[in-house]
């Protein structure tokens, strides 16, 4: 199974018999999962957490509870979780396999490597984690500072937001049609790699490991939050990145 929070997933492991469940999941919501299994909490994005929960949200309980217990390991069920996340707090019975990306190292590249920078965006200001002016204000100064030239879009970013991103810091907006890991592995791809807390911090050290390529990541200023953000996207954030490897740290953009 992919992301354990997708309740098409849940719904899934409500009519499931399997006795043995492996998660297969690179995104960094593993490692809250992760946590929330081991505290016995309910399963919620980590966004969300600390909200109200909305009607569906209420409609759909019974269901989010029932995976959870299926996804709780026993006498006579056998959980794993596969994943390139750090898994500090794993509970008891869960057994946790490093996705370390050798696959992919195989199989692809050496990418060429250009001289300029490339930039990863994230869905942070989709979500309604960070407002959407300082998030553009951020990756302008950055792209200014390391010479960027391309953004490499999150799949959940609006068409609006990335056409203003483009006007405004001249960026050539890029949609991946595969993996970030496997385009980036596959080349060419920029000496730099620019990216705020998200999964790839994690994930293009290993697929670009034994290559030039340094993975520089910009921490989220708490004044980047929206007044709806949950509080736990700080903490959650920082976590992202601290417990990276193998990046360089960014100084933290302040804005007006």
């Amino acid at each position: 199974m992919g992301d354990p929070f997708s309740r098409y997933v849940q719904l899934l492991l409500t009519i499931t018999h399997a006795d043995d469940l492996v998660v297969v999941d690179d995104g960094t919501a593993t490692m809250e999962f992760v946590g929330q299994l081991a505290r016995g909490e309910r399963l919620v994005r980590w966004h969300r957490k600390g909200g109200r929960p909305g009607p569906r949200d209420l409609l759909f309980a019974p269901v989010s509870a029932a995976a959870r217990r299926r996804l709780t390991p026993g006498p006579a069920r056998r959980v794993e979780v596969f994943s390139s996340m750090p898994m500090e707090d794993a509970p008891d019975g869960v057994s946790v396999t490093s996705n370390t990306f050798a696959w992919t190292r195989e199989r692809f590249g050496p990418p060429r490597v250009t001289k300029g920078a490339d930039m990863v965006g994230t869905s942070l200001v989709e979500t309604g984690v960070v407002d959407g002016d300082r998030y553009l204000h951020a990756v302008g100064v950055l792209a200014r500072t390391h010479g960027a030239a391309r953004y490499f879009a999150h799949r959940r970013e609006s068409a609006e937001k990335l056409h203003r991103l483009a006007v405004e810091t001249g960026l050539e907006v890029v949609r991946p049609d595969l993996p970030l890991e496997l385009i980036a592995r596959r080349g060419p791809i920029g000496r730099t790699v620019l990216s705020f807390p998200s999964t790839v911090v994690h994930t293009l050290p290993l697929a670009l490991a034994g290559t030039e390529v340094r993975v520089a990541v910009c921490d989220i200023d708490p004044a980047w939050l929206t007044r709806h953000a949950s509080p736990r996207a700080q903490g959650f954030l920082s976590g992202v990145t601290g417990t990276a490897r193998g990046v360089d740290h960014l100084a933290t953009i302040t804005t007006a």
